[in-house]
């Protein structure tokens, strides 16, 4: 395998999850007698330019695929920190009726909404056609293609070019992250700017965020990694901030490379806290697969001793990182019966490769259980609270990752 950046031959291992199906990739009744396609998943690091990247195996439209079931919509925390985002970047950029904006991945709406509602002209980028119809009934135009190089100059060519683009927690989505980022470059506007969300790899590798590693997600990014390949594409990152969203990422700005933005004070504080962290050390990433195995284990033995006791263990949140956990770990429904999801699109369909059936988050307060596993930990104070009420005095929450604890 060579290096998605740099083309470096990519020997070196982080972690090797085994075969699972892809994370969203949620089954009807029917697909439960067919044949489940599963690919190898491993992530391996450059050694050259230090990318963090699965290894080749899935393509992207064997991922996104027309029926794709994660709607951003379904948290009300995302949906506020998108709401805030979009306050404060038209103030800091000063955006209005004469500015364009361009989200890549716009998924259902959930950002371009409160641009469409503070009339600053902007479309969305999204593949996903479910996703796509969504963004589409809140009277945002969509198109719907995957990003790069030449539908960026096709648009040029049309006469559109962004003051602003953002990409919310798809930079680490792309298969060719240099097409991607050229393709950024290529539609900015002189003074134009680009700003993107990805978890921070610092958090991935400091707490063992194992979970997070699916086939959607090509490249676990740091900021120095994302400086080198911004830089071959002409663009330069002048900010970045720290976000606690998926366990803690990055929102980097970047602008092309003569454009009038300084670099602020911020960028050398993350890089040096990556630094710390030996980051482009590769014996940082050695210990990654014993670490994430113990997790494993810690889990597999409080379902165990759950079921031992004659207790009842249900789950919230379908989410692609509990499919990770799960298939990792090898949960069935004998161990975990349901998973509870407020997200319609799940609902009624069972989760990839574990097989455990996802029911409507209304159906949780007829069920009794004693324990309340919650997949998507990092929005755990959000589910906690959307739950109040519906489960039983007794019970209890529960999260596997980055270590298990009874909340």
């Amino acid at each position: 395998m060579n290096c998605r950046h740099c083309a470096h031959d990519v020997s070196h291992s982080v972690i090797d999850l085994g075969h699972a199906p892809p994370s969203n990739a949620y089954l009807t009744q029917a697909d439960l007698k067919k044949r489940e396609i599963t690919f190898p998943l491993a992530v391996k690091v450059c050694g050259n330019c230090f990318l963090v990247q699965t290894e080749d195996y899935a393509k992207a439209d064997e991922l996104f695929t027309g029926d794709y079931a994660y709607f951003s919509s379904t948290s009300k925390s995302w949906l506020g920190h998108a709401a805030a985002y979009a306050q404060a970047i038209t103030a800091r950029l000063g955006l209005n009726a004469q500015s364009l904006v361009i989200e890549v991945a716009s998924n259902d709406g959930y950002l371009l909404r409160n641009f469409v509602d503070a009339k600053i002209p902007c479309f969305g980028i999204e593949p996903t056609a479910s996703t796509a119809a969504a963004a589409e009934k809140l009277g945002i135009p969509v198109l719907r293609e995957f990003f790069g190089e030449a539908l960026a100059q096709r648009l040029v060519n049309e006469g559109k070019q962004a003051d602003l683009i953002c990409g919310n927690n798809v930079y680490a989505h792309v298969p060719d992250i240099n097409d991607f980022t050229i393709g950024l470059a290529t539609i900015l506007k002189p003074q134009g700017v680009v700003t993107l969300e990805f978890p921070h790899l610092l958090n991935l590798i400091k707490l063992c965020q194992f979970d997070t590693i699916y086939h959607e997600h090509y490249s676990y990014l740091s900021l120095a990694v994302v400086q080198r390949i911004f830089a071959k594409a002409g663009l330069r990152v002048f900010d970045v901030e720290e976000l606690e969203t998926h366990g803690g990422s990055l929102r980097i700005y970047g602008c092309r490379s003569n454009a009038k933005y300084a670099q602020t004070e911020n960028v050398q504080i993350i890089l040096n806290a990556e630094h710390r962290a030996a980051l482009e050390n590769l014996k940082t990433y050695s210990s990654f697969q014993e670490r994430a195995e113990k997790i494993k284990l810690d889990f597999l033995a409080f379902l165990i001793d759950a079921k031992q006791q004659g207790k009842k263990v249900v789950a919230y949140g379908a989410a692609a990182k509990g499919n990770t956990l799960l298939n990792f770990s090898g949960v069935k429904p004998d161990l975990l019966p349901v998973v509870f999801d407020a997200a319609t699109a799940k609902q009624g369909k069972f989760m990839p490769g574990s097989h455990i059936e996802i029911l409507s988050n209304i159906e949780m307060g007829a069920m009794d259980f004693d324990y309340v596993l919650i997949l998507p930990w990092n929005i755990a104070a959000e589910v906690m609270e959307r739950t109040k009420g519906q489960v039983p005095a007794r019970a209890r929450y529960v999260v596997a990752v980055p270590e298990l604890r009874v909340l």
